[in-house]
C-alpha cells in the first residue's frame, strides 16, 4: 500500500539552523599532482549488464594492478569545470586524501621527490588549487604531510613542510581556512605514516601541529580526527552492523579515543568519513561490506548515513562539545564507488543523507569527489554532469538553512524533509523521497506549489529527468533550465521518484 503525506506550510517547529555550505565536496590530492586512482568502470558494468571482476586475483595486493590506473593532473583552469562548480554557490573544497600524507611540497622546483615521500606537489599546481577556490568563491580545507620523509615514528613531527604550503598560500593572497592533520589516521599501517607509527605518536604530533597552526594562523579552523569506519555494509551479512568497514583492510587500527586521548589542543570541528559500503573493487576482501544492487533503495541501505552520524555524535560531544560535525569524505562506497554510483539510483542515497544529517546536527558534508572516479559529481576528464550533480544543485538552490520538524516518521515511500526556502521568501521547501520500487506515494498540497520531480527511465540511467525533461548540458556547456511545474491538490510520486516541493 502506498504512503499518504499531508504537507504543511505553517506552523512548523524549528529543529536547527545549518551551515549554508552543508553540501560541499573533495578534490583529491592525487588529482592535483597526478597519480594513481581508481580505474573507471565500463559502460556495461555501469548499466549492470557486465559483472565486474578483478582479473582472477585472489587477494587485494594482486588485484590492485587491475583496480587502479595513473591519471594526469586535473585541469583546474578548465572553463567548463569552473562553470559547473560555480553553479553550486559558495562551498567548502577539501584537498586531501591518503595521497596528501605522503606528498612533498616542491615549491623550489627541484623536480626531485625526496626519499620517504611518494609524491611531489609543484608551486604551479598549488597555485592552480588556490585560483580554482577563488574563482568559485569557496573555502579551502586541506590535510598535510606526515610520512617517513618528514620524520621517523619516534621523532616528533616538525613544521618544515607545512610552513611552505601556508607561506605560499599567504604570499599568493589566499587563505587555508581549515586543516585536518592527517587523512584517516585510524588506519595506522596504510595511511602513509612512518613505519612503526602508533596512536601515541599521533596524539603527540597532532598536538604539535594544532599548536603550530594556532600560533601562526589563528583564523584557520582545526578539524579532526578524520576517522573512517563505523557502520558500513549490509546488516544482514554481519553480526554487528556497526562492526567496521574499510579500516578492516589493515589489522593495525586505532579508535577515535586512541587518537584523541590525552590531546591538549582542542578541536574546532569534529570530522569523520562515511561510505555506505565497499564497492565491487574491494568486495573480494570484504564481502560483508558490499551491498547487492537490488538493495540500494531499501530502508536498511538508506539508514547507513544517519546511523553513522548518530554513532559519531557522542564523540563530537566528547572531543568538540558545541562544535559542528563535518563528514569530510562521503559517498556511495569505499573503493571509488559502486558500478551504480554514477547513475540515477545513487541520488536517493545522496539526498537522503543531506536531509537526515540536517535533522541530526549542524555541519558540512564533503561528497567524494567533484570530478574523479565513479562517485564524482562530474565525469573524470570530460566533466560531464552525472545525476547526483543536478540533484545537489537543486538542493543548494531550493533548501534553505532553517530545518523544520515534518512530524513524518521516515519509512519506505516517505522520507520527508522540510527547510526554509533558499531564496529567503516566506514559506517552506520540502524534499520528498519515494524509495518504494512498487508503490506510489500521494502528497496532499495545502496550496499551490512549485514541484521539481526527479525521475529516470531506469534505476541505472546515467541521465536523470526533471518533470519529464532530460537534464543534460546545452550549448557552450550551459546548465539546463531547471524550472518547476505549478501544482495544486494532490501530487503523485511514482515508485522510485523524488520531488522538491516549494510553497
Amino acid at each position: 500500500m502506498g504512503q499518504n503525506i499531508k504537507l504543511q506550510v505553517s506552523p512548523l517547529q524549528v529543529i536547527r539552523t545549518v551551515n549554508d555550505k552543508l553540501m560541499s565536496y573533495n578534490v583529491e590530492f592525487t588529482e592535483v599532482t597526478g597519480g594513481t586512482f581508481w580505474k573507471a568502470y565500463t559502460p556495461e558494468q555501469i548499466a549492470g549488464t557486465e559483472k565486474f571482476n578483478v582479473g582472477g586475483a585472489t587477494d587485494i595486493a594482486g588485484a590492485m594492478a587491475s583496480l587502479m590506473q595513473v591519471y594526469p593532473p586535473i585541469d583546474l583552469y578548465s572553463e567548463k569545470l569552473r562553470k559547473l562548480a560555480s553553479e553550486f554557490g559558495p562551498v567548502w573544497v577539501r584537498v586531501s586524501g591518503t595521497w596528501a600524507t605522503k606528498t612533498y611540497y616542491d615549491f623550489e622546483g627541484t623536480g626531485v621527490t625526496p626519499e620517504g615521500y611518494q609524491n611531489r606537489l609543484t608551486k604551479e599546481q598549488w597555485i592552480g588549487v588556490l585560483d580554482f577556490v577563488k574563482a568559485i568563491n569557496a573555502k579551502l580545507l586541506i590535510s598535510v604531510a606526515n610520512c617517513e620523509g618528514l620524520h621517523k615514528a619516534d621523532e616528533p613531527w616538525n613544521p618544515s613542510q607545512v610552513e611552505k604550503i601556508f607561506a605560499l598560500t599567504k604570499e599568493y593572497g589566499a587563505t587555508i581556512d581549515a586543516v585536518e592533520f592527517t587523512n584517516e589516521p585510524n588506519m595506522l599501517d596504510i595511511t602513509g605514516f612512518p613505519p612503526g607509527y602508533t596512536a601515541e605518536n599521533y596524539v603527540r604530533d597532532e598536538d604539535l601541529f594544532h599548536r603550530w597552526v594556532r600560533d601562526n594562523y589563528p583564523d584557520t579552523l582545526i578539524v579532526g580526527p578524520c576517522n573512517t569506519g563505523g557502520a558500513m555494509g549490509d546488516a544482514e551479512k554481519q553480526e554487528e552492523f556497526a562492526g567496521g568497514g574499510i579500516e578492516l583492510l589493515t589489522g593495525n587500527n586505532a579508535t577515535c579515543d586512541d587518537l584523541m586521548r590525552g590531546a591538549k589542543e582542542p578541536l574546532d570541528v569534529y570530522s569523520y568519513h562515511y561510505y555506505n559500503g565497499i564497492s565491487e573493487r574491494l568486495e573480494m576482501v570484504m564481502p560483508t561490506m558490499h551491498w547487492s544492487p537490488d538493495k540500494v533503495l531499501t530502508e536498511s541501505y538508506l539508514n547507513v548515513a544517519p546511523l553513522n552520524c548518530k554513532l559519531n555524535i557522542p564523540y563530537r560531544d566528547k572531543y568538540c562539545p558545541g562544535g559542528e560535525m563535518w563528514v569530510t569524505e562521503s559517498g556511495d562506497a569505499g573503493g571509488g564507488g559502486d558500478t551504480w554510483a554514477s547513475t540515477y539510483v545513487d541520488v536517493f542515497r545522496t539526498l537522503n543523507e543531506l536531509g537526515t544529517f540536517a535533522t541530526l546536527t549542524d555541519g558540512v558534508i564533503f561528497h567524494n569527489t567533484l570530478a574523479s572516479s565513479d562517485y564524482g559529481f562530474l565525469k573524470h576528464g570530460t566533466f560531464d554532469p552525472r545525476p547526483n550533480y543536478f540533484a545537489v544543485l537543486l538542493w543548494n538552490r531550493i533548501m534553505g538553512t532553517t530545518v523544520y520538524d515534518t512530524k513524518e516518521e521516515i519509512r519506505e515511500g516517505a522520507h520527508v524533509f522540510a527547510h526554509s526556502r533558499r531564496d529567503g521568501k516566506d514559506g517552506v521547501a520540502y524534499l520528498i523521497i519515494n524509495n518504494s520500487e512498487t508503490e506510489a506515494t500521494t502528497v496532499e498540497l495545502p496550496k499551490a506549489a512549485e514541484v521539481y520531480k526527479l525521475h529516470a527511465d531506469t534505476k541505472r540511467a546515467t541521465v536523470m529527468k526533471l518533470n519529464g525533461k532530460e537534464l543534460v548540458l546545452g550549448e557552450n556547456n550551459e546548465v539546463p533550465e531547471m524550472a518547476p511545474v505549478v501544482m495544486e491538490g494532490t501530487l503523485t510520486l511514482e515508485p522510485a521518484t523524488i520531488a522538491f516541493v516549494v510553497m
